[in-house]
């Protein structure tokens, strides 16, 4: 169970992990990056999942749902930001 903004970053590693899994292909940041953005994922989860109404604090796997959501989301959104600017 995650407890806390702790618990979400080291959720938010393996986050990252699953991202990269789920989205492969070359990005400009390497692996270093992706985890970041798996780490971020795993916030925006922790805060956007009360304001909608999902309780995820209680289940573990539900939350490592919603972080690697979060992270696939963000990756993707990196990914559009990146390939505009080249």
């Amino acid at each position: 169970m995650p407890h806390g903004i702790l618990g979400w970053l080291l959720i938010g590693l393996v986050a990252g992990a699953l991202g990269k899994l789920i989205m492969p292909g070359r990005d400009p940041g390497g692996v270093i990056v992706t985890i970041l953005i798996g780490i971020a994922g795993a916030l925006l989860a922790f805060y956007l999942t009360p304001v909608l109404g999902i309780e995820v604090r209680d289940s573990t796997w539900q939350a490592y749902a919603a972080a690697t959501a979060g992270a696939v989301v963000l990756l993707a959104l990196y990914r559009m930001v990146i390939a505009r600017r080249i």
